[in-house]
């Protein structure tokens, strides 16, 4: 996991020097897999990852929370991941299908890095 510092300069005390944190940034699978020890997702994943990550916390109903109400293709995709793993091959049938995706034939794990993987990948910093 890599840290990304930011120094700021305060105007009013021209030689006092604030280190802030910006929150640590995943890069990797193995990364995104240590942080589910933590209690809370990091406040900068999307909200796609955040999804991933009650789901690896095995929290499907809050995982569906985050995606549910969105209506862009990469939440379909996870909605449709989502309702597979319920067992609702229609729903998730419907999904993947707003998401322009097919439903995989690997397992829900398989299908799970590789939704975390993809969206690790393409995340904005």
């Amino acid at each position: 996991m890599s840290c990304n510092y930011i120094n700021l300069q305060i105007s009013t005390q021209p030689y006092v020097l604030i280190t802030a944190f910006k929150y640590a940034t995943m890069k990797t699978l193995t990364e995104f897999k240590a942080s589910l020890n933590l209690p809370q997702p990091d406040n900068n994943l999307s909200v796609q990852l955040k999804s991933l990550w009650y789901d690896g916390k095995g929290d499907w109903h809050k995982a569906h929370a985050q995606v549910d109400d969105q209506t862009d293709r990469a939440s379909a995709w996870v909605h449709a991941y989502l309702h597979r793993k319920e067992g609702d091959i229609w729903n998730a049938d419907y999904w993947y299908n707003r998401a322009k995706q097919v439903r995989p034939k690997v397992t829900l794990e398989e299908e799970w890095e590789a939704l975390v993987v993809h969206f690790l990948s393409t995340a904005k910093i």
